[in-house]
């Protein structure tokens, strides 16, 4: 009984059932090797047949044209030669030394006398008919008459009577194509012999690669049962080869790292976020407790509280939607369209006008154009603007917001400029790290995702973050959309 079969009790009195074939055999006839190896097959043969027949047909073609060319090029080098000379019977004759006409491999020649009687027959002799003989009592030289198909004892010929003028008589030229049929019929049987060589060694073949390929499949299969089974992430995928089955099992191995890095992430994303929302929460939960006695706080503490409250509870909001767009990946359901990026940093310029009261300033050269998705766009270049404002906060230079493309081939470049107090060396190889917060920062409001949502729609648009000193104070920090990394990139991190 094959594994997993129900074990059925039989009734006494039906032996028939006892005796019904084995299930078993039947995913043989089934399986993935034998399907492969009679796809294979199959295929292999049509492809054979159909090269094979176009092969022979392409041969016989250009060896009938071939001979067609050769006996036309004879019948036209004999009709220019009765055009310009005067030329008689006599002067084609095979017996004649100097005989003016050239006779190739399997050509004969026929001269016939004024009244078409035959004056030199040829070997073999070609048969004459009407037409022939009144080419050869014809006036004009050159006048030519052709014969296809002409039965000359057991070989075909075809036949070119020309004039020579005069009614002086003809040459009659032929032309034999029966043994040219003879070795193209030669050619057929060869070419089917071969191709059902191909087929027969294509079966065996194919028989041999799906066992070879199925067992690298099954290997594969089990990995993704234990994977199934197990919920490990971590399994190492036995496959090794550099053909499709190989290439699938690197595949799945790297899709296997992924989806555990992944994991990773998350776990790290909800650590990091419990970290951080816990100073918040706390804060807020000790004003809270506060507010049971707010009777009896003054006047004065009572704003204060209220304003902490507020404050706070726009932290946490910010901080809990910045964590939202961070895991959800950044909206990446917006459909990808183009997008001027020169237009959205004059939008965010604006707005980062009528918010903070600073001058921002816009500078677009080149072609801005690019695909992508505007809202993800947008929210990576408002957080640029807020970070050089808010580390800028006092300054009196205009924040500068660059646009210039393309660098490279389909590369647009996005960055932003201040005259803050700038980023230690140490710093700028972080600042793009989710939470980091440099250390003379984190007395500034802020939750250190800005930046890494920057990084997060770089990456996303095949593009990279940078950041580096500006030359005379300052920051610039910006990314690329549509290609790699910039020079002096501040590596994966930022602000």
């Amino acid at each position: 009984m094959p594994p997993g079969a129900p074990d059925v009790p039989h009734a006494p009195g039906a032996p028939g059932r006892a005796h019904r074939p084995p299930a078993a055999r039947r995913p043989r006839l089934l399986s993935l090797g034998t399907t492969f190896a009679v796809a294979f097959a199959a295929v292999t043969a049509t492809v054979t047949l159909l090269v094979g027949f176009l092969s022979y047909n392409a041969a016989a073609r250009l060896v009938r044209v071939d001979q067609q060319s050769v006996f036309d090029e004879v019948v036209q080098d004999l009709r220019g030669e009765v055009r310009e000379n005067r030329m008689t019977p006599v002067d084609f004759s095979s017996t004649a030394p100097g005989h003016d006409l050239v006779r190739p491999a399997r050509t004969d020649v026929q001269v016939l006398g004024p009244d078409g009687s035959v004056f030199d027959p040829g070997s073999p002799g070609l048969p004459v008919v009407a037409a022939d003989r009144r080419i050869a009592g014809a006036a004009a030289p050159g006048e030519v008459v052709v014969h296809g198909g002409v039965d000359v004892g057991d070989d075909v010929y075809r036949v070119a009577t020309v004039s020579l003028g005069g009614g002086r008589g003809a040459v009659q030229v032929a032309q034999e194509f029966s043994d040219t049929e003879d070795l193209l019929r030669a050619l057929q049987r060869r070419t089917l012999v071969l191709m059902a060589a191909v087929v027969v060694a294509a079966g065996l073949f194919g028989w041999w690669l799906a066992r070879r390929i199925t067992r690298r499949l099954v290997v594969l299969t089990a990995a993704a049962e234990n994977v199934a089974r197990t919920r490990r992430l971590g399994v190492q995928v036995p496959v090794a080869g550099y053909d499709e089955v190989g290439r699938l099992g690197r595949a799945f191995d790297r899709m296997l790292g992924r989806l555990a890095q992944s994991e990773e992430d998350q776990r790290r994303l909800v650590q990091d976020a419990g970290h951080e929302l816990r100073t918040p929460l706390t804060s807020l939960r000790t004003n809270i407790s506060l507010l049971r006695r707010i009777d009896e706080l003054p006047p004065g503490t009572r704003e204060e509280l209220v304003a902490d409250l507020t404050q706070e509870a726009r932290e946490l909001t910010d901080l809990v939607n910045e964590l939202v767009d961070l895991a959800a990946g950044q909206s990446d359901t917006e459909p990808p369209q183009r997008v001027d990026l020169a237009d959205v940093a004059e939008d965010v310029a604006g707005l980062a006008r009528r918010r903070t009261g600073r001058e921002i300033l816009v500078d677009a050269s080149g072609d801005t154009a690019t695909d992508g998705r505007p809202g993800m766009l947008t929210r990576a270049l408002s957080n640029l603007v807020e970070n050089a404002v808010k580390f800028d906060r006092n300054g009196s230079s205009p924040v500068e917001i660059h646009v210039a493309g393309p660098a490279r081939p389909g590369t647009v470049r996005v960055e932003v400029r201040d005259r803050g107090p700038g980023i230690a060396d140490d710093d700028l190889v972080r600042v793009f790290d989710r939470f980091y917060r440099a250390a003379d920062a984190r007395s500034l409001p802020g939750s250190g995702l800005g930046l890494s949502i920057v990084r997060e729609v770089a990456l996303a648009h095949g593009g990279a973050p940078y950041a580096f000193r500006r030359e005379g104070g300052g920051t610039v920090i910006g990314f690329t959309v549509g290609g790699g990394a910039v020079e002096r990139t501040g590596g994966d991190g930022g602000r």
